[in-house]
């Protein structure tokens, strides 16, 4: 089915599984060709070695995207010890290499080390990164051989898991697997760099798979290949990845909602999303919704539901006593 560009009529979210050597934007622009939609988006920047769950936004559903960040992610990581590069991983320069001490290889020593890493903590992020300074992405400066500072960023790794310990005998590497679970803007190419300071021997990461953002499984996710295919019936559910309460517009305020009016609380049930394995989130036939009687709190989001899709974003306003439309989507966000 062919579309014209930016006037599709598609609206929903999608979970791509990033190959190695695209940069996210690279993934946007393929996207842009395979739906022949202009206005899509992504909701969390990979480096281009890394692979895995990219959430992609199409159509209106771009609107999502300032709803979409800041949750919790979880990595799968090969860190090689014995050489250092300028990005902190493979694709980098080498500006550094040493002998490994042996207690790198001792699988002890690696479940101390990445267990003092579990916890909050002030990371400072790789000079070749997306953090702007005054105005100017941080890895074009650092191309252009400018020396810069970046702030240090409040992180909290949640579980740095030591899965197994290898030799290279190419590369003469050692590496350690390690599952990391961590909030969100925390740069696994940082963590990979304070181990190699840690053990007095120079890391980077040699290989990284984003398995999870948020809700965002990478068993929900496509391949570009995949795509090319099957079109919008690779939807995501939107109301399960924003996670907020849900109300569902009946008769008269489905009018508030296309005007984007507040709505009365009284007049509007909430309900509660319960967490739900993979397998309950194909399942057609399972509810992943609850009644619910907690009264709204200021500020509080809400997703609203007409006819089948998402079609707009509220926020409650205790002073008010109401809710207050914060974006209403023209084509509703399809919920797959």
């Amino acid at each position: 089915m062919a579309y014209a560009r930016g006037a599709s009529g598609l609206s929903f979210v999608v979970g791509v599984d990033k190959p190695s050597g695209m940069t996210s934007h690279d993934v946007v622009n393929a996207c842009r060709r395979i739906f022949s939609e202009r206005r899509v988006g992504h909701t969390g920047t990979l480096d281009p070695l890394a692979t895995g769950v990219l959430p992609i936004c199409v159509g209106p559903a771009t609107r999502l995207d300032q709803y979409l960040v800041g949750h919790d992610k979880t990595y799968e990581a090969r860190i090689a010890f014995g050489a250092s590069t300028d990005t902190f991983d493979a694709f980098g320069s080498i500006v550094e290499t040493a002998l490994i001490p042996p207690e790198v290889k001792e699988e002890r020593v690696a479940r101390a080390c990445l267990a003092s890493m579990v916890g909050f903590q002030m990371q400072i992020p790789p000079a070749h990164s997306a953090i702007k300074v005054e105005g100017k992405k941080a890895y074009e400066a650092a191309r252009a051989g400018q020396e810069i500072e970046l702030a240090p960023r409040e992180i909290t790794v949640y579980e740095a898991a030591l899965s197994g310990i290898s030799y290279d005998e190419e590369t003469g590497y050692v590496n350690w697997d390690v599952t990391f679970s961590v909030s969100s803007g925390t740069y696994i190419r940082a963590l990979a760099r304070d181990l190699g300071v840690m053990l007095s021997c120079p890391a980077h990461i040699a290989s990284l798979r984003r398995t999870s953002v948020g809700s965002l499984t990478i068993e929900e996710c496509h391949t570009l290949e995949s795509l090319e295919d099957r079109h919008e019936d690779v939807a995501l559910d939107p109301v399960a990845l924003l996670g907020f309460r849900v109300a569902f517009a009946k008769g008269e305020q489905k009018a508030k909602l296309v005007n984007g009016n507040p709505l009365d609380p009284s007049e509007t049930e909430l309900f509660a999303l319960h967490e739900a394995t993979y397998e309950e989130r194909l399942d057609a036939c399972s509810s992943l919704l609850a009644s619910t009687e907690a009264p709204p709190c200021e500020g509080e989001l809400i997703s609203v539901v007409c006819d089948g899709s998402l079609k707009a974003i509220y926020a409650y306003d205790e002073a008010r006593g109401r809710f207050n439309a914060k974006t209403i989507f023209s084509v509703g966000v399809s919920r797959g």
